[in-house]
């Protein structure tokens, strides 16, 4: 009893230094470092134990000492001995055979902190910083690959039967290949519910963004579950709209109007710009699709010889450019660029943006997967508005949308 006692007071006396110089409780040298060292060998006995039931000593089963490692926590480093049996067929569940981390306090830090684009040197610093815990970039690589099943899992997860609004478009970065560095396009699919809710319905990695991978993407989702969109919002690539069709054929396509004024005035000298971008604004800010057609022939007219290029361009894309016009202002706003999935990019750039080149694909999908995870978690309320949007969509859809409903 006096061995406890003096040891009770030891211990006291060491942690009320520590906590008035501000030294760590915890840790190499913390006072309490101890404490969860015995906590956690007592633990392993008592599942020695168990383990050892009546049958396991039938067989001859018995302890057969212990085993050294050095487990790192939140709260430090310290050597755990764990007990062993003659036969080799005891597995520890409180801290596992090979397990250096402890995984419910530690990992979570890391992985949280990786999700938001920290490096793994940073990470590393940081660790040894807060918690005077050394880890290797080696281990550090191998606890957020354990994120690795739940982007396969996330990728592959059943998807609601109707979407009223999809956006689609694509990022691109630097991935190390076979020890070059080639270009990704990561292919984003953000989504509205028939809640007015988003959600990014998947992504998706390939060389090079093109109508034919796009076509790949759009069977993925049907295979998911989405059985019908209503409006998909997309830019001009070449072939997008066929792609889009070809799965889901009663679907609205509408191009961006951002990005087809962003590539007519490539081509327009800048002393006309100004002039010419006001004249344009009458075509799409037009209130409707004839005043529209009107301010797209008047435009022609004054710079069609100047600009045939230019004003070729808006006319042959026409069908897709003037979608949103059947449509009120609510929806208009809502459909005419494809500014909903951009500003979900600029968000996922900010964790990505200190990253020069990833080491693999699956390291680009870790880290995205990781963003959008953090970025979705404000996206638990409807769209402003929605109530309104949901019912000129209901009117003008028809039975798609009341199906939806029903399911």
């Amino acid at each position: 009893m006096k061995n406890r006692n003096e040891e009770y007071e030891a211990l006291k006396k060491k942690a009320l230094e520590q906590f008035k110089t501000g030294q760590p409780l915890m840790g190499k040298d913390g006072a309490f470092a101890p404490l969860l060292k015995q906590f956690l060998e007592a633990s392993l006995q008592s599942e020695m134990d168990e383990h050892l039931n009546e049958i396991e000593r039938v067989k001859g089963n018995r302890r057969n000492g212990t085993s050294k490692k050095l487990l790192k926590t939140s709260d430090g480093s310290f050597e755990l001995e764990t007990p062993r049996d003659r036969e080799s067929t005891f597995e520890p569940e409180i801290v596992r055979k090979r397990e250096t981390v402890l995984a419910d306090n530690l990992e979570k830090k890391i992985i949280g902190m990786y999700g938001l684009g920290m490096s793994l040197r940073d990470i590393s610093g940081h660790i040894k910083e807060m918690y005077d815990t050394d880890i290797s970039a080696a281990t550090l690589s191998s606890i957020t690959d354990r994120v690795i099943p739940l982007v396969k899992e996330w990728q592959s997860r059943p998807l609601e039967e109707v979407y009223c609004i999809v956006w689609m478009d694509a990022m691109h970065y630097k991935v190390k290949d076979e020890g070059k560095v080639t270009s990704r396009a990561v292919y984003n699919i953000l989504g509205i519910t028939t809640e007015g809710k988003k959600e990014l319905l998947g992504m998706y990695v390939s060389e090079s963004e093109g109508a034919n991978f796009w076509l790949s993407v759009l069977t993925d989702l049907q295979h998911r579950g989405v059985q019908d969109i209503l409006i998909a919002c997309i830019d001009n690539l070449k072939g997008f709209s066929e792609a889009i069709n070809s799965i889901y054929p009663r679907t609205e396509v509408q191009s961006c109007i951002v990005h087809q004024i962003r590539n007519s005035l490539k081509y327009v000298a800048s002393k006309n710009q100004k002039e010419f971008m006001r004249d344009l604004k009458e075509v799409y800010k037009a209130a409707t699709l004839e005043l529209a057609e009107e301010n797209l022939k008047a435009l022609d007219e004054k710079w069609g010889k100047k600009y045939p290029v230019v004003i070729s361009s808006w006319q042959n894309n026409w069908h897709k450019l003037s979608t949103f016009f059947k449509y009120t202002e609510s929806i208009r706003k809502l459909i005419y660029t494809t500014n909903a999935i951009e500003g979900f990019h600029r968000q996922v750039r900010k964790v990505t943006k200190n990253k020069t080149a990833f080491t693999s694909d699956m390291a680009l999908l870790k880290l995205i997967y990781l963003a959008q995870r953090n970025i979705s978690k404000k996206w638990t309320q409807p769209l402003q508005n929605w109530s309104l949007a949901i019912s000129q969509l209901s009117i003008i859809f028809g039975n798609r949308l009341k199906l939806a409903f029903l399911e």
